[in-house]
């Protein structure tokens, strides 16, 4: 399993409008590659293939652990070759339902987790090229881990919110299906997410600075 995907820098201004992503999603990219499976399972790879790495993505910035991670991931893309017949091109996108299963599988996994009282890996282990520059290699990963652990100290929802747009790219219609709210609240949410996030990096900083 490859690293977890990167933030992007984030600005609160971003996401004041709608994005072209949002203004063109009125058809489904994927629903093509979904009615193939529907019809033989084997054309699911492509799918699979497609989201691998951003269902891991999310799954990391929420669990923070790599096994857990993969283990979350694997769960999702089962359930969803399960349930694909039950897919229906009524106004959700594929990755929105498909995100939705993530979610799902997520919140069971911190369900079983606080059960076992046991405590999440804070760092990712990153692998880099022979010859990188070390400078590069130390400050890529101090800025990223800053990023997570700001992360971990905004509210699981707004998490959420700046993953799922960020890191996944999904419009805030689609946010919305993940999380079961209208688009509109998922706006307001990832403008309030985008806020707090901007907020702890800026109290980092400041304590770096100290």
């Amino acid at each position: 399993m490859s690293d977890p995907r990167p933030l992007p820098d984030l600005d609160p201004r971003l996401d004041g409008g709608r994005s072209a992503r949002d203004r063109n999603i009125g058809s489904d990219p994927d629903l093509a590659e979904v009615q193939a499976a529907q019809l033989d399972r084997r054309a699911f790879d492509r799918l699979y293939r497609k989201y691998l790495d951003r269902v891991y993505s999310y799954a990391f910035y929420q669990l923070g652990d790599h096994h857990e991670a993969e283990d979350a991931t694997e769960r999702t893309f089962l359930a969803a070759l399960a349930g694909i017949d039950a897919f229906t091109d009524e106004g959700a996108t594929f990755r929105s339902w498909l995100f939705r299963i993530a979610h799902n599988t997520i919140a069971n996994a911190h369900r079983s987790r606080r059960r076992r009282r046991t405590e999440p890996i804070s760092d990712a282990q990153h692998h880099h090229a022979p010859g990188a520059d070390p400078a590069g290699v130390v400050a890529r990963a101090d800025e990223g881990r800053a990023i997570r652990e700001a992360l971990a100290r905004i509210p699981v929802d707004r998490r959420q919110a700046i993953v799922l747009r960020f890191v996944d790219g999904l419009s805030a219609r689609e946010i919305g299906a993940v999380l079961d709210r209208s688009e509109g609240a998922a706006r307001v949410l990832l403008h309030r997410a985008l806020r707090d996030l901007a907020r702890e990096l800026g109290e980092t900083d400041e304590g770096d600075r100290l």
